[in-house]
Protein backbone atom coordinates (compact mmCIF):
# COMPACT_ATOMS: atom_id res chain seq x y z
CA UNK A 1 0.00 0.00 0.00
CA UNK A 2 1.29 3.44 -0.86
CA UNK A 3 1.96 5.63 2.16
CA UNK A 4 0.42 9.00 2.94
CA UNK A 5 2.63 12.09 2.87
CA UNK A 6 3.20 14.57 5.67
CA UNK A 7 -0.03 16.33 4.74
CA UNK A 8 -1.95 13.33 6.03
CA UNK A 9 -1.05 14.29 9.59
CA UNK A 10 -2.11 17.94 9.35
CA UNK A 11 -5.28 18.57 11.41
CA UNK A 12 -8.40 19.89 9.74
CA UNK A 13 -9.27 23.57 9.90
CA UNK A 14 -12.60 22.83 11.60
CA UNK A 15 -14.31 26.08 10.62
CA UNK A 16 -14.19 24.91 7.00
CA UNK A 17 -15.98 21.71 8.06
CA UNK A 18 -18.58 23.85 9.85
CA UNK A 19 -19.07 25.87 6.64
CA UNK A 20 -19.70 22.63 4.75
CA UNK A 21 -22.28 21.43 7.29
CA UNK A 22 -23.97 24.83 7.34
CA UNK A 23 -24.21 24.80 3.53
CA UNK A 24 -25.76 21.31 3.68
CA UNK A 25 -28.20 22.44 6.36
CA UNK A 26 -29.23 25.50 4.36
CA UNK A 27 -29.80 23.37 1.24
CA UNK A 28 -32.00 20.93 3.18
CA UNK A 29 -34.41 23.51 4.59
CA UNK A 30 -37.90 23.64 3.06
CA UNK A 31 -39.03 26.81 1.25
CA UNK A 32 -40.10 29.50 3.69
CA UNK A 33 -38.23 28.04 6.66
CA UNK A 34 -35.98 30.36 8.70
CA UNK A 35 -32.59 30.37 7.05
CA UNK A 36 -29.21 29.53 8.53
CA UNK A 37 -27.50 32.54 10.11
CA UNK A 38 -23.77 32.30 9.44
CA UNK A 39 -21.76 33.19 12.52
CA UNK A 40 -19.04 30.61 11.86
CA UNK A 41 -16.58 32.39 9.59
CA UNK A 42 -14.81 35.72 9.35
CA UNK A 43 -16.19 36.63 5.95
CA UNK A 44 -17.65 40.13 5.54
CA UNK A 45 -21.20 39.96 4.24
CA UNK A 46 -20.60 42.96 1.95
CA UNK A 47 -18.12 42.37 -0.85
CA UNK A 48 -15.70 44.43 -2.89
CA UNK A 49 -15.74 48.22 -2.30
CA UNK A 50 -17.31 50.23 -5.12
CA UNK A 51 -14.05 51.87 -6.19
CA UNK A 52 -12.41 48.48 -6.50
CA UNK A 53 -15.32 47.18 -8.58
CA UNK A 54 -14.88 50.06 -11.01
CA UNK A 55 -11.15 49.39 -11.30
CA UNK A 56 -11.78 45.70 -12.01
CA UNK A 57 -14.34 46.54 -14.69
CA UNK A 58 -11.93 48.96 -16.34
CA UNK A 59 -9.14 46.38 -16.30
CA UNK A 60 -11.38 43.72 -17.83
CA UNK A 61 -12.39 46.07 -20.64
CA UNK A 62 -8.86 47.35 -21.29
CA UNK A 63 -7.70 44.52 -23.50
CA UNK A 64 -4.77 43.85 -21.16
CA UNK A 65 -4.13 40.08 -20.99
CA UNK A 66 -4.04 40.29 -17.18
CA UNK A 67 -1.20 37.79 -17.02
CA UNK A 68 1.63 37.12 -14.62
CA UNK A 69 3.03 40.00 -12.61
CA UNK A 70 6.34 40.31 -10.81
CA UNK A 71 6.45 37.71 -8.04
CA UNK A 72 6.79 40.43 -5.41
CA UNK A 73 3.71 42.14 -6.83
CA UNK A 74 2.95 45.00 -9.19
CA UNK A 75 5.21 47.96 -8.38
CA UNK A 76 2.25 50.35 -8.23
CA UNK A 77 0.49 48.18 -5.64
CA UNK A 78 3.62 47.84 -3.51
CA UNK A 79 4.07 51.62 -3.60
CA UNK A 80 0.40 52.07 -2.65
CA UNK A 81 0.80 49.70 0.30
CA UNK A 82 3.86 51.67 1.45
CA UNK A 83 1.78 54.87 1.27
CA UNK A 84 -1.00 53.14 3.24
CA UNK A 85 1.49 52.15 5.96
CA UNK A 86 2.77 55.72 6.12
CA UNK A 87 -0.77 57.12 6.38
CA UNK A 88 -1.99 54.67 9.03
CA UNK A 89 1.08 54.31 11.24
CA UNK A 90 3.44 57.14 10.37
CA UNK A 91 6.05 54.52 9.46
CA UNK A 92 8.25 54.64 6.37
CA UNK A 93 8.62 51.19 4.80
CA UNK A 94 10.41 50.91 1.47
CA UNK A 95 8.28 49.29 -1.26
CA UNK A 96 11.25 46.98 -1.85
CA UNK A 97 10.47 45.32 1.51
CA UNK A 98 6.82 44.71 0.61
CA UNK A 99 5.72 41.45 -0.96
CA UNK A 100 2.23 40.88 -2.36
CA UNK A 101 0.96 37.40 -1.51
CA UNK A 102 -1.86 35.02 -2.38
CA UNK A 103 -3.94 36.10 0.58
CA UNK A 104 -2.65 36.41 4.11
CA UNK A 105 -2.84 32.62 4.25
CA UNK A 106 -0.34 32.34 1.40
CA UNK A 107 2.08 34.56 3.32
CA UNK A 108 2.47 32.25 6.31
CA UNK A 109 4.30 29.34 4.64
CA UNK A 110 6.54 31.80 2.79
CA UNK A 111 7.39 33.58 6.05
CA UNK A 112 7.98 30.36 7.96
CA UNK A 113 10.18 28.84 5.27
CA UNK A 114 12.18 32.04 4.77
CA UNK A 115 12.77 32.54 8.50
CA UNK A 116 13.11 29.06 10.02
CA UNK A 117 14.72 25.68 9.43
CA UNK A 118 13.42 22.19 10.16
CA UNK A 119 13.01 21.55 13.87
CA UNK A 120 12.95 25.21 14.91
CA UNK A 121 10.54 26.08 17.71
CA UNK A 122 7.95 28.80 17.17
CA UNK A 123 5.89 30.07 20.10
CA UNK A 124 2.29 31.19 19.82
CA UNK A 125 -0.50 32.06 22.21
CA UNK A 126 -3.42 29.73 22.71
CA UNK A 127 -6.22 30.29 21.61
CA UNK A 128 -4.66 30.65 18.15
CA UNK A 129 -5.64 30.81 14.50
CA UNK A 130 -5.48 27.09 13.58
CA UNK A 131 -3.46 27.37 10.33
CA UNK A 132 -0.53 28.89 12.27
CA UNK A 133 -0.05 25.61 14.10
CA UNK A 134 -1.07 23.35 11.23
CA UNK A 135 1.32 24.99 8.72
CA UNK A 136 4.16 24.90 11.23
CA UNK A 137 3.61 21.16 11.74
CA UNK A 138 3.38 20.51 7.99
CA UNK A 139 6.73 22.27 7.47
CA UNK A 140 8.54 20.29 10.15
CA UNK A 141 8.63 23.12 12.68
CA UNK A 142 7.69 22.73 16.34
CA UNK A 143 4.87 24.87 17.75
CA UNK A 144 5.34 25.91 21.37
CA UNK A 145 1.95 26.67 22.88
CA UNK A 146 1.61 29.49 25.41
CA UNK A 147 -1.75 29.00 27.19
CA UNK A 148 -3.29 32.44 27.68
CA UNK A 149 -6.42 33.58 29.48
CA UNK A 150 -8.47 36.62 30.35
CA UNK A 151 -5.79 37.84 32.79
CA UNK A 152 -3.49 38.70 29.84
CA UNK A 153 -6.28 39.38 27.35
CA UNK A 154 -5.49 36.02 25.70
CA UNK A 155 -2.17 37.51 24.56
CA UNK A 156 1.40 36.27 25.21
CA UNK A 157 3.88 37.98 27.52
CA UNK A 158 7.66 38.16 27.86
CA UNK A 159 7.33 36.38 31.18
CA UNK A 160 5.77 33.38 29.41
CA UNK A 161 8.63 33.32 26.92
CA UNK A 162 11.29 33.59 29.60
CA UNK A 163 9.69 30.71 31.51
CA UNK A 164 10.22 28.32 28.59
CA UNK A 165 13.02 25.72 28.88
CA UNK A 166 14.77 27.35 25.92
CA UNK A 167 14.22 30.41 23.79
CA UNK A 168 12.19 29.62 20.68
CA UNK A 169 13.44 30.63 17.26
CA UNK A 170 10.22 32.50 16.57
CA UNK A 171 7.10 34.07 18.06
CA UNK A 172 3.77 34.64 16.31
CA UNK A 173 1.49 37.38 17.63
CA UNK A 174 -1.89 38.47 16.32
CA UNK A 175 -3.17 41.94 17.09
CA UNK A 176 -6.21 41.95 16.93
CA UNK A 177 -6.35 38.20 17.45
CA UNK A 178 -8.50 35.52 15.90
CA UNK A 179 -10.52 33.97 17.61
CA UNK A 180 -10.58 36.28 20.62
CA UNK A 181 -10.64 39.77 19.08
CA UNK A 182 -8.27 40.92 21.85
CA UNK A 183 -5.55 43.50 21.29
CA UNK A 184 -2.26 44.51 22.82
CA UNK A 185 -1.37 48.14 23.39
CA UNK A 186 1.48 49.73 21.46
CA UNK A 187 3.63 49.54 24.60
CA UNK A 188 2.97 45.80 24.92
CA UNK A 189 3.76 45.14 21.26
CA UNK A 190 6.91 47.26 21.46
CA UNK A 191 8.09 45.42 24.56
CA UNK A 192 7.65 42.04 22.85
CA UNK A 193 9.22 43.28 19.61
CA UNK A 194 12.31 44.66 21.35
CA UNK A 195 12.69 41.51 23.46
CA UNK A 196 12.48 39.30 20.37
CA UNK A 197 15.01 41.39 18.45
CA UNK A 198 17.46 41.47 21.37
CA UNK A 199 17.14 37.71 21.95
CA UNK A 200 17.37 36.51 18.36
CA UNK A 201 13.72 35.46 18.23
CA UNK A 202 12.01 36.15 14.90
CA UNK A 203 8.77 38.02 15.50
CA UNK A 204 5.92 37.39 13.06
CA UNK A 205 3.10 39.88 13.55
CA UNK A 206 -0.32 39.05 12.11
CA UNK A 207 -2.01 42.40 11.47
CA UNK A 208 -4.76 41.08 9.21
CA UNK A 209 -7.58 42.72 11.20
CA UNK A 210 -6.11 46.20 11.29
CA UNK A 211 -8.81 48.74 10.52
CA UNK A 212 -11.39 46.71 12.43
CA UNK A 213 -10.90 48.05 15.95
CA UNK A 214 -13.31 49.59 18.45
CA UNK A 215 -11.50 52.02 20.68
CA UNK A 216 -7.92 50.74 20.93
CA UNK A 217 -5.34 52.25 18.56
CA UNK A 218 -3.40 50.04 16.16
CA UNK A 219 0.35 49.88 15.72
CA UNK A 220 2.56 47.94 13.34
CA UNK A 221 5.55 45.84 14.33
CA UNK A 222 7.27 47.21 11.20
CA UNK A 223 7.74 50.47 13.07
CA UNK A 224 9.06 48.77 16.21
CA UNK A 225 11.57 46.16 15.05
CA UNK A 226 13.87 45.88 12.02
CA UNK A 227 13.75 42.06 12.19
CA UNK A 228 9.98 41.53 12.44
CA UNK A 229 7.88 40.03 9.65
CA UNK A 230 4.45 41.63 9.30
CA UNK A 231 1.59 39.87 7.55
CA UNK A 232 -1.53 41.70 6.41
CA UNK A 233 -4.42 41.06 4.05
CA UNK A 234 -7.12 42.66 1.97
CA UNK A 235 -9.63 40.03 3.14
CA UNK A 236 -11.05 41.59 6.31
CA UNK A 237 -11.14 45.41 6.48
CA UNK A 238 -11.13 45.60 2.68
CA UNK A 239 -13.74 42.78 2.42
CA UNK A 240 -11.90 40.86 -0.32
CA UNK A 241 -11.85 37.30 1.04
CA UNK A 242 -12.40 35.53 -2.28
CA UNK A 243 -9.85 37.64 -4.13
CA UNK A 244 -6.98 35.98 -2.23
CA UNK A 245 -4.69 38.94 -1.90
CA UNK A 246 -2.45 39.99 0.98
CA UNK A 247 0.99 41.37 1.71
CA UNK A 248 4.06 41.02 3.90
CA UNK A 249 6.60 43.51 5.15
CA UNK A 250 9.91 41.67 5.32
CA UNK A 251 13.36 42.47 6.66
CA UNK A 252 15.68 43.15 3.71
CA UNK A 253 17.57 39.87 4.21
CA UNK A 254 14.40 37.81 3.80
CA UNK A 255 12.96 39.48 0.68
CA UNK A 256 14.90 37.45 -1.86
CA UNK A 257 14.42 34.09 -0.06
CA UNK A 258 10.67 34.70 0.17
CA UNK A 259 10.59 35.80 -3.47
CA UNK A 260 12.36 32.63 -4.62
CA UNK A 261 9.91 30.49 -2.66
CA UNK A 262 6.91 32.32 -4.11
CA UNK A 263 8.30 32.01 -7.65
CA UNK A 264 8.12 28.25 -7.24
CA UNK A 265 4.92 28.01 -5.19
CA UNK A 266 2.64 30.64 -6.75
CA UNK A 267 4.49 32.59 -9.50
CA UNK A 268 2.50 35.67 -8.51
CA UNK A 269 -0.73 36.79 -6.91
CA UNK A 270 -3.57 37.14 -9.45
CA UNK A 271 -3.24 40.25 -11.61
CA UNK A 272 -6.91 41.21 -11.34
CA UNK A 273 -6.83 40.85 -7.56
CA UNK A 274 -3.87 43.20 -7.42
CA UNK A 275 -5.80 45.76 -9.48
CA UNK A 276 -8.75 45.49 -7.09
CA UNK A 277 -6.50 45.75 -4.04
CA UNK A 278 -4.76 48.90 -5.24
CA UNK A 279 -8.10 50.59 -5.81
CA UNK A 280 -9.47 49.39 -2.47
CA UNK A 281 -6.71 51.28 -0.68
CA UNK A 282 -8.50 54.49 -1.71
CA UNK A 283 -11.97 53.42 -0.48
CA UNK A 284 -11.62 54.33 3.18
CA UNK A 285 -14.85 56.35 3.51
CA UNK A 286 -16.92 53.37 2.40
CA UNK A 287 -14.86 50.96 4.48
CA UNK A 288 -15.08 53.10 7.62
CA UNK A 289 -18.88 53.09 7.26
CA UNK A 290 -18.73 49.30 7.17
CA UNK A 291 -16.53 49.25 10.28
CA UNK A 292 -19.18 51.26 12.09
CA UNK A 293 -21.74 48.65 11.03
CA UNK A 294 -19.58 45.91 12.55
CA UNK A 295 -19.32 47.97 15.72
CA UNK A 296 -23.12 48.15 15.93
CA UNK A 297 -23.38 44.40 15.29
CA UNK A 298 -20.77 43.82 18.00
CA UNK A 299 -22.89 45.66 20.58
CA UNK A 300 -25.98 43.66 19.62
CA UNK A 301 -24.08 40.36 19.87
CA UNK A 302 -22.47 41.12 23.23
CA UNK A 303 -25.85 42.06 24.73
CA UNK A 304 -27.46 38.94 23.26
CA UNK A 305 -24.73 36.57 24.43
CA UNK A 306 -24.85 37.94 27.97
CA UNK A 307 -28.65 37.52 27.98
CA UNK A 308 -28.19 33.92 26.80
CA UNK A 309 -25.92 33.09 29.73
CA UNK A 310 -22.46 33.68 28.25
CA UNK A 311 -20.86 35.60 31.10
CA UNK A 312 -17.16 35.20 30.18
CA UNK A 313 -16.23 36.65 26.78
CA UNK A 314 -12.76 37.62 25.57
CA UNK A 315 -12.11 41.37 25.22
CA UNK A 316 -13.64 42.15 21.79
CA UNK A 317 -11.24 44.99 21.02
CA UNK A 318 -11.00 44.30 17.29
CA UNK A 319 -11.68 41.94 14.39
CA UNK A 320 -15.30 40.69 14.35
CA UNK A 321 -15.42 37.80 16.78
CA UNK A 322 -16.71 37.04 20.25
CA UNK A 323 -14.88 34.11 21.87
CA UNK A 324 -17.26 33.04 24.60
CA UNK A 325 -17.04 30.48 27.37
CA UNK A 326 -20.09 28.22 27.39
CA UNK A 327 -22.56 28.45 30.28
CA UNK A 328 -21.93 25.75 32.89
CA UNK A 329 -25.05 23.78 31.94
CA UNK A 330 -24.19 23.64 28.23
CA UNK A 331 -22.64 20.51 26.69
CA UNK A 332 -19.16 20.60 25.18
CA UNK A 333 -18.53 22.97 22.28
CA UNK A 334 -18.80 20.36 19.52
CA UNK A 335 -22.18 19.14 20.80
CA UNK A 336 -23.38 22.69 21.45
CA UNK A 337 -22.51 23.90 17.94
CA UNK A 338 -24.15 20.83 16.40
CA UNK A 339 -27.29 21.59 18.44
CA UNK A 340 -27.22 25.26 17.40
CA UNK A 341 -27.19 24.31 13.74
CA UNK A 342 -29.81 21.56 13.99
CA UNK A 343 -32.25 23.34 16.32
CA UNK A 344 -31.63 27.07 15.90
CA UNK A 345 -30.23 27.27 12.36
CA UNK A 346 -27.17 29.13 13.66
CA UNK A 347 -23.69 28.16 12.48
CA UNK A 348 -20.88 28.81 14.97
CA UNK A 349 -17.37 27.43 15.44
CA UNK A 350 -16.38 25.24 18.41
CA UNK A 351 -13.37 26.42 20.37
CA UNK A 352 -11.47 23.18 19.79
CA UNK A 353 -10.43 24.68 16.47
CA UNK A 354 -8.43 27.29 18.37
CA UNK A 355 -7.36 25.55 21.59
CA UNK A 356 -6.98 21.78 21.69
CA UNK A 357 -6.57 21.74 25.47
CA UNK A 358 -9.34 24.09 26.65
CA UNK A 359 -11.47 24.82 23.61
CA UNK A 360 -14.20 22.31 24.43
CA UNK A 361 -15.76 24.99 26.67
CA UNK A 362 -15.60 27.88 24.17
CA UNK A 363 -17.42 28.93 21.00
CA UNK A 364 -16.41 31.59 18.48
CA UNK A 365 -19.23 33.73 17.11
CA UNK A 366 -18.58 36.09 14.20
CA UNK A 367 -20.49 39.37 13.94
CA UNK A 368 -19.48 40.46 10.43
CA UNK A 369 -23.12 40.42 9.31
CA UNK A 370 -25.64 43.26 9.29
CA UNK A 371 -26.84 44.20 12.80
CA UNK A 372 -30.39 43.02 12.05
CA UNK A 373 -29.08 39.53 11.22
CA UNK A 374 -27.09 39.47 14.45
CA UNK A 375 -30.22 40.58 16.31
CA UNK A 376 -32.17 37.69 14.77
CA UNK A 377 -29.45 35.23 15.78
CA UNK A 378 -29.47 36.54 19.35
CA UNK A 379 -33.27 36.28 19.45
CA UNK A 380 -32.96 32.60 18.53
CA UNK A 381 -30.45 32.16 21.36
CA UNK A 382 -32.59 33.93 23.95
CA UNK A 383 -33.83 31.84 26.88
CA UNK A 384 -37.13 30.21 25.99
CA UNK A 385 -36.80 30.90 22.27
Amino acid sequence: MLKTGIGGDVPAFRVMDVITRANERAASLPPGAPGVIRLESGQPSIGLPEGAKAAVQAALMSGDPLGYTETLGRPSLRAAIAAHIRAWYGADVAPSRIMVTVGGSGAFPLAFLAAFTTGDEVALASPYYPPYLNILVALGLKPVILPCGLETGFQPTIEMLEALPRKPEGLIIANPANPTGSMMSRAEVERLALWCHANGVRLISDEIYHGLTYGKPICTASALSPSAIVINSFSKYFAMTGWRIGWMVLPEALVRPAERLAQNFFISAPYISQVAAEAALSCHAELEARRQTYESARAVMLDGLHAAGFSRISPPDGAFYAYAELPAAAPDAMAYCAWLLAEKNIAATPGLDFDAARGQRFVRFSYCLAPDMIAEAMARLAPGA
